[in-house]
């Protein structure tokens, strides 16, 4: 592969220097009639809406690490070099894309390659990601780095009972980790989604969906890559092991009602935090409550350990009437 090295009559081009991502649309002009203006207003606000806050600051992060590993490189970021981008990947996959040598990860780098061709073709200058430059270095990439996926643990509706009952239901922290995993399991739901709910719609930036409560169950909804979809959570067979109750439970004596469902208790336990709770949370609650609660006892513990993530939840019985 080869690239064409920047002169010094040609410029590098900067990464952005703010969290924002380049708009298919012209800036907003004076000339422009009023009621285009408005039009206009609007048509960025879509294009806003076309990502999440997390896709964006994802993709404005791995535009910058590309734009810094050209100049280093004294290559040029535009306009599209099939040729530079294979180097990349090439040095990303080896660990050479950074001072630390830490090599990325098949799925890192497939999110890097996805954030180039987005950031290009909201320049006008689309990348062509078929280019044998980049696809035939990518099969490479997967074929000699990808691990094989982990198969995680289904837990089952008896294991979501022993599961509850290792935590403390007389603190905050307990309260909401059983609402987790009790929505979670009825939801079926990942853990990003699950920390990503809001109390109700457009509350947050970086909210993934919202919770509407009924006097029968419950309806998730959730933005997804292809759209909005709809979950219909119903009432558990006991208040126990119900769903619903124990979300109301948590939402109540944490005194939340707008924003985030899910939050940090901090201190001792009983200041509950405005932000979100990270995803990877959940997958420690499953781990430590399965563990906890003897799921798999017949399986060595070093084995135990790896069987659970937040995954279980998703992969068990996707229905709290069945609890």
């Amino acid at each position: 592969m080869s690239s064409r090295p920047a002169t010094a009559s040609e410029p590098l081009a900067a990464a952005p220097s703010d969290a924002s991502l380049p708009s298919p649309l012209p800036p907003s002009q004076t000339g422009l009639p009023a009621h285009l203006e408005r039009l206009a207003d609007r048509a960025r606000d879509y294009v806003e809406a076309a990502s999440s806050a997390n896709t964006r600051r994802a993709y404005t992060s791995d535009w910058k690490h590309f734009s810094a590993w050209c100049r280093r490189q004294g290559l040029e970021v535009l306009p599209p070099s099939p040729q530079t981008v294979g180097l990349y990947i090439t040095a990303c996959a080896s660990g050479a894309a950074t001072a630390d040598r830490q090599a990325n990860s098949v799925s890192t780098i497939e999110r890097r390659l996805s954030a180039l061709a987005w950031n290009y073709a909201q320049r006008g200058t689309p990348l062509d990601r078929t280019d044998r430059h980049i696809a035939t270095v990518l099969a490479g990439i997967r074929n000699t780095h990808a691990a094989p996926p982990r198969q995680k643990e289904a837990v089952l509706p008896e294991d979501v009972i022993a599961m509850l009952e290792t935590l403390n239901r007389g603190t905050l922290r307990g309260l909401r980790d059983r609402a987790m995993l009790l929505l979670g399991f009825a939801g079926g739901l990942r853990r990003s989604e699950i920390v990503g709910l809001d109390c109700g719609r457009d509350q947050t930036e970086d909210g993934r969906g919202w919770i509407e409560i009924f006097d029968k169950g419950m309806i998730v909804t959730l933005r997804g890559k292809t759209g909005w979809r709809e979950i219909e959570i119903g009432r558990g067979s006991s208040d126990a092991t119900c769903p619903i109750i124990a979300l109301q439970t948590w939402l109540k004596l944490a005194r939340i009602g707008h924003g985030p469902l899910f939050r940090r208790v901090r201190g001792e336990g009983k200041d509950v935090g405005p932000d979100r709770l990270a995803d990877q949370q959940v997958a420690r609650l499953v781990k430590r409550a399965a563990l906890a609660a003897g799921v798999r006892a017949d399986l060595p513990e070093g084995e135990r350990e790896e069987k659970f993530a937040g995954h279980s939840l998703r992969a068990g019985l996707a229905s709290s009437a069945e609890v």
